[in-house]
């Protein structure tokens, strides 16, 4: 087991996994897009004039990059964490890329269909008995079980929700895996922590192709195996509450979608969008009674903004709900210690 290996032979590991997961998706990503250009495989990118086309899903070469990583992970320590995480993570790719390959699916596909990701971490034991809150631990044995099946879908969905805007989901990703890493270092495990490498460092290369303007888009397959693994790894490294705090423009993103529209839908279904387009390509709040409410519309609630400016106001906030995190960490560190 990695636990008992020496921390330069763990430092050597998360070099390994880091780099194999970078550079592969840092390489493979312009030979996914020549190949989804030549299949036609093209959605409209509608904030930008003319409405450019561009390859969608990358999903397949982000899952490549970390999946290998993880099989060298796993043959590197023979610990089958690493197994469960990798196999939640391809169920979510999976369930993306019919999602991917069909104009509409039901609303409730994704959530319902994303409980089975939960599964390889359950049947493989890659969880603990206790819940790490801030002030302390919580005992839930039983509990946890229920709690890992309704993790994965809700952090999956959420992460899916904010994929709205060029390098708006990828960047999320990134600033928030910051801290879950470092709570994953302190409270969970070292084979934990080293998986959790190559969902930011594989989410780093994307970015350079993800960012304004994008030259191709994560597709369902991408966001949900991106949110997924971030809950797997949150799960397997004791950290579900830092992780979710973390996220909490996301999730509070997914929070007042859902109690506005009242029911589990898919976007594309909408009737009333929730921003709208203006003559000078800016987007700006819908003023029809019955769009939905989201994160989007709430930022530009003030007043009209173009993609980039929108996509920064995102990051900061991420950033912000990242510093949250951190100092949750510590109140959690030193409680845990009963210096509080």
């Amino acid at each position: 087991m990695l636990n008992l290996i020496f921390w330069n032979d763990i430092l050597t590991y998360g070099i390994i996994v880091s780099v194999i997961s970078f550079f592969l998706i840092l390489i493979l990503t312009p030979k996914m897009i020549k190949l989804l250009i030549s299949k036609k495989q093209l959605v409209d990118d509608y904030h930008k004039p003319d409405r450019p086309s561009v390859p969608r899903p990358a999903g397949p070469v982000i899952l490549t990059g970390i999946a290998v990583a993880e099989i060298v992970l796993y043959l590197l320590t023979m610990d089958v964490k690493v197994i469960a995480i990798l196999l939640s993570t391809i169920i979510a790719f999976v369930i993306g890329l019919i999602d991917d390959q069909k104009k509409v699916l039901p609303g409730w596909f994704k959530p319902v269909a994303l409980t089975v990701a939960a599964i390889p971490l359950i049947a493989l034991g890659a969880h603990d008995t206790y819940l790490n809150l801030i002030f302390g631990n919580a005992y839930i044995p039983l509990l946890y079980i229920p709690l890992i099946i309704t993790i994965i879908p809700i952090v999956g969905n959420t992460i899916n929700s904010i994929d709205v805007l060029n390098g708006a989901v990828s960047g999320v990703m990134i600033i928030t895996s910051v801290p879950l890493l470092v709570s994953i270092a302190i409270f969970g495990d070292n084979v934990a922590f080293i998986a959790a490498l190559p969902l930011l460092f594989g989410t780093l290369a994307f970015y350079k192709y993800h960012k304004f303007p994008s030259k191709i888009f994560p597709g369902d397959s991408g966001t949900l195996l991106m949110g997924t693994m971030y809950g797997a790894v949150a799960i397997a490294g004791n950290s579900e509450v830092i992780g979710v705090i973390a996220l909490l423009p996301a999730v509070m993103n997914s929070f007042l979608f859902l109690s506005s529209v009242k029911k589990i839908v898919e976007h594309r279904q909408l009737k009333s969008r929730p921003t709208i387009l203006t003559e000078d390509f800016m987007l700006n709040a819908s003023r029809e009674p019955y769009a939905p409410v989201t994160l989007l519309r709430l930022i530009l609630a003030e007043g009209p903004l173009p993609e980039t400016k929108l996509v920064r106001q995102i990051l900061i906030l991420a950033m912000f709900s990242s510093v949250l995190a951190f100092i949750s960490i510590i109140i959690q560190y030193y409680s845990l210690q009963g210096l509080l």
